[in-house]
């Protein structure tokens, strides 16, 4: 089958994606209620999973995933005219987080060996399956609840796992992905709408993924209270149980440890150095020169995802409100899957 077949299907998926997500409910087919159902199922299963989150995913890859996108993509690289097979352990921590593993390996000719994360069961398997129709229903991929028989792997899990994984395939190909964050560098001038775009970085699937900003570095001078100002947009989401429980569990413990924090009854920012913060909490620090933000940038390079800041800055950054949603070339650990699968 040609890669070109598998572009054109990976088009009509955007197509139909799009078409599903503007449709009223009383319009909706046989499909489309089956989309629908998945869609209540993934939150039933897993309630960080929101209908609301999940179709926000949805929507970043059906703008994606047009033909001329993809193959501007492929165009930097070389299609194995062998096919292997991958392994692929998928995180679940956001919705549809492995597809870009998924698409990856198809259209690098490759076989995906899938193993979903609990957290994350059905998504990925119906648009996998309609690629497929879509493509001619002759793309190879196989669900597995153990890895067995594969070439190579690509695999993602916390910093813990990632150990176990490392040692478990240490005499095969492999990406293993470990914990990561982002960070977020004001000037200080920021305007109105550059810090509500900065509270859709840090809030967007509750703060649960590598590209949530968890550690903003300000100015000396900068007032607290702007942060908490922008942040409005996002009140409702103490609402969420789930989010509610952490919440409450580190205020209660700051409270406890009589740690200073600041707090707006739905997130609490912490004057701290560390990197990660726990869920519903954002770790700041003020700065006096620039020049420090970058050399904490620099000695942290491999826990940092992404970078939020104005152009201006000179951090390598992506522009406020655009953390979650990254190019085709944008890679996990700025790790380049496809130049990976070009070479097994």
């Amino acid at each position: 089958m040609s890669i070109e077949n598998r572009v054109l299907g990976l088009s009509e998926l955007s197509g139909y994606i799009k078409a599903f997500l503007i449709k009223n409910s009383e319009d909706y087919n046989e499909g489309d209620l089956e989309f629908e159902l998945l869609l209540k199922k993934s939150e039933m299963e897993n309630p960080w999973f929101t209908i609301e989150n999940q179709k926000f995913a949805l929507k970043q890859w059906a703008d994606l995933l047009t033909e001329e996108n993809v193959k501007n993509w492929l165009q930097e690289y070389s299609v194995s005219k062998i096919s292997k097979r991958v392994g692929l352990i998928l995180a679940g921590n956001i919705p549809l987080v492995g597809l870009h593993d998924v698409i990856s390996v198809v259209l690098s000719n490759h076989i995906p060996v899938i193993k979903l994360s609990s957290k994350d069961r059905h998504m990925i398997p119906f648009l996998l399956k309609k690629w497929n129709e879509f493509s001619g229903n002759e793309i190879e991929f196989e669900f597995v609840e153990k890895l067995e028989n594969f070439d190579a792997v690509i695999a993602t899990g916390s910093n813990n796992t990632a150990r176990y994984l490392e040692y478990y395939f240490k005499d095969r190909l492999n990406i293993i992905r470990k914990n990561r964050t982002s960070v977020a560098v004001l000037k200080g001038d920021e305007t109105e709408e550059e810090l509500q775009l900065l509270a859709k970085d840090i809030f967007q699937y509750f703060g649960l993924g590598c590209r949530n900003v968890t550690r903003v570095f300000i100015p000396q001078d900068f007032v607290i209270d702007r942060l908490f100002e922008s942040f409005i947009g996002f009140q409702d989401i103490i609402n969420h149980n789930k989010y509610a429980n952490n919440y409450d569990y580190n205020r209660a413990v700051y409270l406890l440890n009589q740690e200073k924090f600041w707090d707006n009854n739905f997130v609490m920012l912490k004057e701290d150095d560390k990197l990660f913060s726990p869920l519903s909490v954002i770790n700041f620090s003020r700065y006096d020169a620039l020049d420090e933000v970058k050399v904490f940038i620099a000695e942290n390079e491999e826990n940092i995802q992404c970078v939020v800041a104005r152009e201006e800055l000179g951090l390598d950054s992506i522009p406020f409100g655009e953390a979650q949603c990254p190019g085709l070339d944008t890679y996990a650990d700025n790790v380049d899957t496809m130049k990976f699968l070009e070479v097994i």
